[in-house]
């Protein structure tokens, strides 16, 4: 049973992929980016890394924030995998959701669809200014979440990162970014 309940999203994935790249490229360049995830200590300051030098190099800022409690620094496991991609996450200290950091960004980007619905029915915000990441994978999906890798095995960080910088990859080409 467990199988069937991911099947609308692998059925729809490229639908949406198409949906979301065709509107990043019709919408001015976002001159500053949020990322988000449940914690804000793993995917989010990840993502955040990856995009903030091509973003800030044209002038735009990337920021990144979660739902929990700020101040947490980010998991070994995760400090080590991040370095295995070139990105040093050993400074990175979790940051709260607010909303002022979502007022301020032009575009947010979300690990989970639930994350999409929870900032835009908390602080306002409009469906086509929340992107799933996940939806921007060139590769066939299981699920548009992307994983949380928190008390996984390194493994699922290493899958978890694989497949937010394929998604970073495609979100650059589309806004122009370098």
């Amino acid at each position: 049973m467990r199988q069937w309940r991911r099947v609308p999203d692998r059925l729809l994935h490229p639908l949406r992929r198409r949906r979301v790249l065709r509107a990043l490229r019709r919408a001015p360049r976002p001159a500053s980016l949020l990322v988000v995830c449940h914690g804000n200590m793993c995917r989010s300051p990840f993502a955040a890394a990856l995009l903030r030098p091509a973003v800030s190099s044209n002038g735009g800022r990337v920021a990144s924030a979660g739902f929990m409690a700020p101040g947490r620094p980010s998991p070994r496991e995760a400090v080590a995998a991040a370095a295995r991609c070139g990105v040093d996450l050993s400074a990175h200290r979790s940051q709260l959701l607010t909303a002022h950091s979502v007022h301020a960004a032009q575009l947010i980007l979300v690990m989970d669809p639930a994350q999409r619905r929870q900032i835009c029915d908390r602080f306002g915000r409009a469906y086509r200014d929340v992107l799933v990441l996940g939806d921007l994978d060139p590769h066939p999906v299981a699920a548009r979440t992307i994983r949380d890798p928190v008390n996984q095995p390194p493994e699922v960080f290493e899958e978890s990162y694989s497949r937010i910088a394929r998604c970073v990859r495609q979100l650059q080409q589309a806004i122009g970014q370098p």
